[in-house]
C-alpha cells in the first residue's frame, strides 16, 4: 500500500456534510426539548432595577423567565482553561444585578417552541439605572498586562539608535475591532439526569467545556459529558466557554427538561469574543543601504474590565528581522466591554500589519525595492533569544512569490502603472506564526475484523482533522482509509489541547502517531507469540514536547504578494491577484493545506478592505451587528488565489515535522494589500479597513 501522508486525499467526512448527515450542535434531537432565548442588556453599564415577567409568563407555551431574581447562586469554582485570561474572572451569568457591558445576558426565556420563547422575550419589562460606559483606546489609562506574553522587551538602545539613524520612519496604525462570523452560530443543548449533565455544544475545546461547566455548577468532572462531532467554522470564537453554554444548562435544570439555546447572529457580536481594537506606533531606523539599526514598536489594545485578554501582538518584531536595537511595549486599556478573544492569527495578524506596512514605508523612503529590503535584513538566528531557527525559509518564500506575481512589473513611483481608468499597484508583506505543540493523548483500537478506530478529544472546525488523522493512522497501521474510523469531539476521549493556534496536527497528530506505533507493536508481538487474534488491541499514548523549544526558535514563515486596481475617480479597490508562498514544514494533505491557505487569505482581505465593528460610544451598542452592515468578503471580492507550499524539512518541531497553516495564511495579507494600494495611489492608509472615502 502506498503512503497517504503527502497525498491530496479527499475529506473523509465530506459525504456526511454534503448529504446533511453531519450533526451540528443545534441539530441533535432529544425528546421533550424546550427552547431558550437570551434577553440581552440594553445599556452599556449600570444596574437592573426591575424585571417584570408577568406578561411573558402568561403567554402560551412559556415555561420560565429566569434571571438573577429567581435562580440559584452558582458555585463558580475557580477554573482557568488553557485559553482563558490569566488575570480576572469570567462573567458570572445571572448572579447579580450589575450590567458590565452592552448585550450582557440579563434573563432567559424558556418555552415549548422557539417562536414562543422569542415572542415572550419581547414582553419582559426591564428597568435599568444606566451609567455612561467608557471607550478610550488609545487615549485611556493603560495598564501593563500580567501573565502570558511579556509586556516589554528590549535589546540594545533603540532610542539612541533612532536618534542617530541615517533614515527614520515613524508611523501609527489603527485596526478596529473585528468579529468572528462563522456559518454556524453558537448553540448549546443541555440535558440533566440527576447530577449528571450532558451538553451538545459548538466548541473547539471539548474537555474545557466539560471542566468549565463542572466548575460553574459544582459537579464532579466525571459527571459532565460534552459532545461536539462537527463545528461549522469558528476561527477562535469557540475556544472559550461563553455564558450562553452555562445559561442552557441553567435553564435545563430550572425547567427539568432538555433545553436548546442558539445565539442569534446579532448576539454573537456581544455574546462571544472578538479581535480587539489595537493602536500601534512603529519607528524604524536604518542605514541608507537598508540595514535596520533600530526598531521601536508600541501596541495598545482594548480589553474588558473584568478580564485582561492578552495576545502576542508584538512577538514577531523581536525576531522577524536582523536589528541590533529593538524595543517593544504592549499595554491594555480596560473598558466597559465584554472580553476579547482569539481570532485567527491572534496578535500576529495585527502586529505584522503594522510592522510590514512600516517596512514598506521605509523601503519607499530609502528608494529600495520592498522585497530587497527584507532580504537585506534576513537574520541568521533568532536575535531575541540568541538561538537558531529550527527552520526558516522566508528568503525562498519572498523570491518564489516575487516570481509568481511577476514583481518585475512593479514601479517604484506610486501611480506609474495604469490600465485604463484603473491604477495598478503591487505590494508585499512577510508572514510568520509560531509553531505550537502541547501535550496530547490518543487511543487506537485494532479490531479483529481488520479495522481501526482512532479516538481523541480533538475538534474539527473545518481544516480537515478527520482526514489528516486518518492519513497518519493509515500510514502507520498499513490500512486503507475505508478501514480507519476517526472519532473526535467528545470530552470523554483522551485529552488534547484546544483546536486552535495551529497546533492540532503537531500535537494531536503526534499523539495519534505514537498510539499507532504502540498498537502496531502490540499486533506484531501477538503475531510472533502465536496468540489467537480474537480480541481487539487497545493502545493509548501521550505525546509531549521535549526541550527543543528551548534550543530552537520555531516558526512557520511565508510571503504574501498582492496586486490591486484602484478606480482613479471613485477610489474603489479591486483585488486583481494574490500569491501566498508558505514554508510550513511537512504537508500532510496538499488539498487541505491549499484550502486552509485560501481561507486565511480571504480572511485577510476582509481585514484589509471590509471588516469593522461600529460601536455607539454613548452606550456601547454595536450598530452593525449583522451580516448586512458588518461586511465580509464574498465570491465577487475574491479573484483566483495562488497558494504555494515550499518543500521544507524540519526535524525539530514534532515527530511529524509539521507546522501550522491556518494562522500563518492570515498574517501579512492586510499589509500586502495596504502596500499595494499605496503603490497604486500614493496614499498611505494606516487605519483599517481601506475604504473608498479614505482614498478620495
Amino acid at each position: 500500500m502506498s503512503r497517504l501522508i503527502g497525498e491530496p486525499l479527499p475529506r473523509v467526512d465530506a459525504p456526511l456534510k454534503v448529504t446533511g448527515r453531519a450533526t451540528y450542535a443545534a441539530e441533535h434531537r432529544l425528546p421533550d426539548l424546550a427552547h431558550a432565548v437570551i434577553i440581552s442588556a440594553a445599556v452599556g453599564k449600570g444596574r437592573i432595577l426591575e424585571i417584570d415577567s408577568r406578561r411573558a409568563l402568561g403567554e402560551p407555551g412559556v415555561l420560565a423567565v429566569i434571571s438573577h431574581l429567581n435562580t440559584a447562586r452558582l458555585p463558580y469554582r475557580p477554573h482557568k482553561g488553557w485559553i482563558d485570561p490569566t488575570v480576572g474572572e469570567r462573567l458570572h451569568v445571572l448572579q447579580d444585578d450589575f450590567v458590565r457591558h452592552w448585550g450582557q445576558p440579563v434573563a432567559v426565556v424558556v418555552a415549548e417552541t422557539l417562536e414562543q420563547a422569542e415572542h415572550a422575550s419581547h414582553l419582559v419589562g426591564i428597568r435599568y439605572e444606566a451609567e455612561a460606559p467608557s471607550f478610550t483606546v488609545p487615549d485611556g489609562e493603560s495598564i501593563e498586562p500580567q501573565g502570558g506574553y511579556p509586556a516589554n522587551y528590549s535589546r540594545g538602545d533603540a532610542d539612541q539608535a533612532l536618534a542617530t539613524a541615517e533614515h527614520r520612519v515613524d508611523c501609527t496604525y489603527l485596526i478596529p475591532r473585528e468579529n468572528h462570523n462563522p456559518i454556524e452560530p453558537h448553540a448549546t443543548i443541555a440535558q440533566w439526569d440527576g447530577q449528571r449533565l450532558t451538553v451538545w455544544d459548538k466548541t473547539q475545546f471539548p474537555t474545557n467545556v466539560a471542566e468549565e461547566l463542572a466548575a460553574v455548577f459544582g459537579l464532579e468532572r466525571a459527571n459532565v459529558h460534552l459532545i461536539c462531532p462537527f463545528v461549522g467554522g469558528a476561527f477562535g470564537t469557540s475556544l472559550r466557554t461563553w455564558p450562553h453554554t452555562t445559561l442552557a444548562a441553567l435553564a435545563a435544570r430550572h425547567v427539568g427538561r432538555p433545553v436548546k439555546l442558539v445565539l442569534t447572529r446579532k448576539q454573537m457580536y456581544f455574546g462571544t469574543g472578538y479581535r480587539p481594537e489595537t493602536w500601534q506606533r512603529v519607528r524604524l531606523g536604518a542605514h541608507s543601504t537598508g540595514e535596520l539599526t533600530a526598531l521601536k514598536h508600541e501596541g495598545i489594545a482594548e480589553t474588558s474590565r473584568y478580564e485582561h485578554y492578552i495576545e502576542g501582538l508584538l512577538n514577531a518584531p523581536r525576531f522577524m528581522y536582523s536589528c541590533p536595537h529593538v524595543t517593544t511595549s504592549y499595554r491594555l486599556v480596560p473598558q466597559d466591554v465584554h472580553t476579547p478573544t482569539y481570532m485567527r492569527a491572534p496578535g500576529a495578524a495585527s502586529g505584522m500589519f503594522a510592522l510590514e506596512c512600516a517596512m514598506d514605508e521605509l523601503a519607499h523612503e530609502l528608494r529600495i525595492d520592498p522585497v530587497e529590503l527584507r532580504l537585506r535584513n534576513e537574520p541568521k538566528i533568532d536575535e531575541s533569544r540568541n538561538v537558531p531557527f529550527s527552520s526558516r525559509s522566508l528568503v525562498q518564500c519572498l523570491r518564489t512569490g516575487a516570481e509568481r506575481i511577476r514583481w518585475h512589473r512593479r514601479r517604484a513611483e506610486p501611480g506609474a502603472l495604469r490600465e485604463g481608468h484603473w491604477l495598478v499597484g503591487l505590494g508585499v508583506a512577510s508572514a510568520t506564526y509560531h509553531t505550537l505543540r502541547n501535550t496530547a493523548s490518543a487511543r487506537v483500537r485494532l479490531r479483529p475484523d481488520g479495522t481501526a478506530v482512532i479516538e481523541t478529544a480533538a475538534a474539527d472546525m473545518g481544516p480537515g482533522t478527520y482526514t489528516s488523522l486518518t492519513q497518519i493512522a493509515c500510514d502507520e497501521l498499513g490500512l486503507p482509509p475505508e478501514k480507519v474510523q476517526v472519532v473526535i469531539g467528545d470530552s470523554n476521549l483522551p485529552r488534547v489541547p484546544p483546536h486552535g493556534g495551529s497546533q492540532t496536527l503537531s500535537s494531536v497528530g503526534s499523539a495519534v502517531l505514537a498510539a499507532c506505533l504502540a498498537a502496531r507493536s502490540a499486533r506484531q508481538e501477538r503475531a510472533h507469540s502465536g496468540a489467537i487474534a480474537g480480541s481487539e488491541i487497545v493502545a493509548t499514548e501521550t505525546s509531549q514536547p521535549g526541550d527543543a523549544t528551548k534550543r530552537y526558535s520555531m516558526h512557520a514563515f511565508g510571503a504574501v504578494f498582492a496586486e490591486v486596481m484602484v478606480d482613479v475617480d471613485l477610489g474603489i479597490v479591486r483585488l486583481a491577484h494574490m500569491v501566498g508562498v508558505y514554508a510550513a514544514g511537512r504537508i500532510v494533505n496538499p488539498r487541505l493545506a491549499h484550502s486552509q491557505a485560501i481561507g486565511g487569505m480571504v480572511g485577510g482581505v476582509g481585514m484589509a478592505l471590509l471588516e469593522e465593528t461600529h460601536i455607539d460610544r454613548r452606550d456601547g451598542r454595536i450598530t452593525n451587528a449583522n451580516l448586512a452592515e458588518y461586511l465580509v468578503p464574498t465570491n465577487a471580492d475574491i479573484p483566483v488565489f495562488d497558494a504555494v507550499f515550499l518543500d521544507e524539512h524540519d526535524p525539530h518541531v514534532n515527530p511529524l515535522g509539521v507546522k501550522g497553516i491556518g494562522e500563518l495564511s492570515y498574517v501579512g495579507v492586510a499589509a500586502a494589500i495596504a502596500n499595494a494600494v499605496f503603490n497604486a495611489t500614493g496614499k498611505r492608509i494606516r487605519d483599517l479597513p481601506i475604504t473608498l472615502e479614505k482614498l478620495l
